[in-house]
């Protein structure tokens, strides 16, 4: 997608529009994304609720009612066309200076054994050691698209090629909070404790989601995501930390 104007926007149910914003995932998609939900939460509209952006596009939640208090002498005939239009008017007007400043976050982990039982796995699929997985694992820079599927859960992008490796065959029924795993060419950090099929390479003492902090996610989307390597004894020492 070239142009912003060329942007889809639909109904999402009665409270919700959606703004497609691109049709595949990359970064200036991403930056698009983070643009406008900042300009949309700088400049809200009466009864804007909140963004919630993806991939290739951002969802916006509205309360109908409210917004229709506001459709007095407006052309517009629902609430839909009203936040349609100021979705549009927003478009126009975001610029890039307002495009989310980005944020590194480091993320301790201590690979393989127990903390991370398929690391040899994912060495003998791509031909490495898992000394070299780990190198390579901690030598990226991760970009949170999303956050999403559990609470807390970061989708990042940016993870070499060189360790991809495909789901496991038998998804396990409960992955311990704070895996750090592999699934195709994506790497993530289970926040929460739940089944799941990923390759498990290593554990993060960190909590990724905190109900009783605001923000509950550790990880916003536009964060940057790196991975430090810390020994059984790091891990035993942060993790009493996070208590």
């Amino acid at each position: 997608m070239n142009n912003l104007f060329d942007a889809k926007i639909t109904p999402l149910g009665d409270s919700a529009v959606l703004i497609q914003l691109g049709t595949e995932i990359n970064e200036r998609t991403h930056r698009l994304i983070g643009a406008l939900t900042k300009h949309i939460e700088n400049h809200p509209f009466p009864g804007f609720i909140e963004c919630v952006p993806a991939f290739t596009s951002l969802t916006v939640f509205y309360h109908p009612l409210k917004v229709h208090e506001q459709m007095k002498g407006s052309a517009c005939n629902s609430p839909y066309e009203k936040v349609k239009a100021f979705m549009k008017k927003s478009l126009k007007e975001m610029t890039a200076e307002e495009e989310t400043a980005k944020r590194t976050v480091e993320i301790p982990v201590c690979y393989g054994g127990s903390f991370g039982p398929d690391l040899e796995e994912v060495a003998r699929i791509n031909g490495l050691t898992p000394e070299e997985v780990i190198e390579i694992h901690t030598s990226g820079e991760y970009l949170v698209y999303m956050i999403g599927f559990a609470p807390g859960f970061p989708y990042l992008g940016g993870m070499s090629e060189k360790i991809a490796a495909p789901r496991r065959s038998s998804p396990r029924t409960s992955i311990p909070a704070g895996s750090v795993g592999i699934a195709g060419k994506q790497t993530g950090v289970y926040p929460l404790s739940t089944p799941g099929g990923w390759q498990l390479i290593g554990n993060t003492p960190l909590d990724l989601f905190r109900p009783y902090q605001q923000p509950p996610s550790l990880l916003k989307a536009g964060d940057i995501v790196t991975f430090v390597r810390v020994t059984e004894e790091e891990y035993d020492r942060l993790k009493e930390g996070e208590s």
